[in-house]
C-alpha cells in the first residue's frame, strides 16, 4: 500500500508539472496535497514497516518526537488543502465567470502559505499536546487500525479520488507514457442542402 500511495500522488506530481495545460489553481493545489500524502506517509510507514519486520516497538522519545512533528506538519497540510481545494470548486461554481480573476496565481500561492502558516500556529500545539498525554483509554488494537486508517489508506485513495478519473490527469500520463492521444477523432459530416 506504500508503494502505491508514493507511486500514485509521484504519477500526479510528474503530470501537473509536465502538462502545461494543468497549470491551473485546481490542479496546483492537488500537486500540493499529493506531495502533503507523499510526506504524512513517508513520515510513518517506514519505521511502521521496519517495526513489524524486527518485531520491535521500540522508539526513542528524539524519534517519536520528530516523526510526530513532521506527521503532524504534514497531515496539517492535508487538512488545509482540502479546505482550499473546496473554496477553489465554491468559485469555480459559483462564480464562473470570474473565476481566473479571483483564483489568480498570487492568491493560489497565498492559500498554500496561508495553509502551512494556519496550521502551525493553530493546531501544531494542540495536537502536540493530545498525542503526548499519557491518559489513553483507548486498546492498542482500534488505535493502530485508526493510526493505518488515516496515515495509509487515506493518501493511498487521494490520487483515485481526486485525479485519476480525471480526464486532463488521464491524458497527461498518456502523454508522458507515450500513449498517442485520440485528438481530432471525430469527423463532421456535413449536410448539403438540395
Amino acid at each position: 500500500m506504500y508503494l502505491i500511495t508514493v507511486f500514485g500522488n509521484l504519477l500526479i506530481l510528474l503530470a501537473v508539472s509536465s502538462d502545461s495545460r494543468l497549470h491551473t489553481p485546481m490542479y496546483f493545489f492537488l500537486a500540493n496535497l499529493s506531495f502533503g500524502d507523499i510526506c504524512v506517509t513517508s513520515t510513518t510507514v517506514p519505521k511502521m514497516l521496519w517495526n513489524i519486520q524486527t518485531q520491535s516497538k521500540i522508539i526513542t522519545y528524539e524519534n517519536c518526537i520528530t516523526q510526530m512533528y513532521f506527521f503532524l506538519l504534514f497531515a496539517g497540510l492535508d487538512i488545509f488543502l482540502l479546505t482550499v481545494m473546496a473554496y477553489d470548486r465554491f468559485v469555480a461554481i459559483c462564480h464562473p465567470l470570474h473565476y481566473m480573476v479571483i483564483m489568480n496565481p498570487r492568491l493560489c500561492g497565498l492559500l498554500v502559505l496561508v495553509s502551512w502558516i494556519m496550521f502551525v500556529s493553530l493546531f501544531y500545539c494542540t495536537s502536540l499536546g493530545v498525542y503526548l498525554s499519557s491518559a489513553s483509554t483507548q486498546s492498542s488494537h482500534s488505535s493502530a487500525t485508526a493510526s493505518v486508517m488515516y496515515t495509509v489508506v487515506t493518501p493511498m485513495l487521494n490520487p483515485f479520488i481526486y485525479s485519476l478519473r480525471n480526464r486532463d490527469i488521464k491524458r497527461a500520463l498518456k502523454r508522458i507514457v507515450g500513449v498517442p492521444a485520440m485528438h481530432g477523432t471525430f469527423i463532421l459530416r456535413l449536410k448539403t442542402c438540395p
